[in-house]
């Protein structure tokens, strides 16, 4: 979550009901000093409640604007599959561009500015899916996964008597996140490594059990991953494996499979394993 964060992306959390999707989404933002907000998405939720409306005001007789949700740092979209296409290309504006246009007026939105969106993957009655142009603008997809023995005895010891959200203090201010950001952006990528992502991207388009393959925007949203899971590795370069390390969480969701291979069982995700098994890794030099 905190590459997502850092490389100013959107992140897809998708996983069954009742691993903590919601509760993971709830404590990143209480642990930043910045605005949360919250959208249960249904299929009777309309694009004014995401962005807002205009509203007449009686008292100065002019008309002024709410704005919704989508206005605050940290966006939770609960469900976001169960709402209408029509809605949800209300949230891909601004998960796009950064803003917002409600009646004709644009409004901009704040920085840092993150969607962290949820969907239950086996339930598909009363949903919508979402479309590739919407995947294609989560920088990573990522699943909790059930824990461990260990790790469910711990979580009754700790959450047994009820939540504990609200013990959990900022610890970084939006400012200080912001200057993250910046020194992200100046993390180095040698030539080697931009060249190794080109050839990873052509060889998805090029595998003969995806229809669809990388997308330039999504070769760039890799690189800026990179580059912040590098910094929080502590350097100020990126390296081969900080691209293959988040290969299945950036490409997951923008693969397409043929039919033939769908048939025969294949995933995406054997597919990101062939690529990266087949191209070369570089020779790093690190300039």
């Amino acid at each position: 979550m905190l590459v997502t964060l850092l490389a100013e992306g959107h992140l897809l959390l998708e996983d069954v009901p009742g691993v903590g999707k919601t509760s993971l989404a709830k404590a990143l933002a209480r642990s930043i000093d910045i605005s949360f907000g919250r959208i249960q998405f249904t299929p009777d939720l309309l694009p004014s409640d995401v962005v807002g409306l205009t509203v007449w005001n009686r008292t100065d007789s002019s008309f002024e604007f709410r704005p919704g949700p989508i206005f605050n740092g940290i966006v939770l979209g609960d469900e976001i599959n169960r709402a209408s296409p029509k809605t949800q290309s209300a949230l891909l504006e601004a998960m796009a561009e950064e803003q917002a246009t409600v009646d004709g007026t644009t409004y901009h939105l704040s920085s840092p500015f993150m969607v962290i969106a949820t969907q239950n993957p086996i339930e598909y009655e009363g949903t919508y899916p979402l479309p590739e142009s919407q995947l294609d603008r989560f920088l990573m997809r990522i699943s909790i996964g059930y824990p461990t023995s260990a790790g469910e005895l711990e979580i009754l010891s700790t959450h047994g008597r009820g939540s504990t959200l609200d013990a959990i203090e900022p610890v970084v201010s939006s400012a200080e996140v912001l200057d993250m950001i910046a020194a992200v952006r100046n993390a180095h990528v040698s030539k080697e490594v931009a060249a190794y992502l080109v050839d990873l991207a052509d060889a998805t388009r090029r595998h003969p059990s995806l229809a669809l393959g990388m997308s330039p925007r999504a070769t760039l949203a890799w690189q800026r991953a990179a580059r912040a899971y590098a910094a929080l590795a502590g350097r100020s370069f990126v390296m081969p494996d900080d691209v293959k390390a988040l290969a299945h969480h950036v490409l997951g969701h923008r693969l397409l499979l043929t039919p033939e291979a769908e048939l025969q069982g294949r995933s995406t995700a054997d597919a990101v394993d062939d690529v990266l098994r087949t191209v070369p890794t570089p020779a790093w030099s690190g300039r």
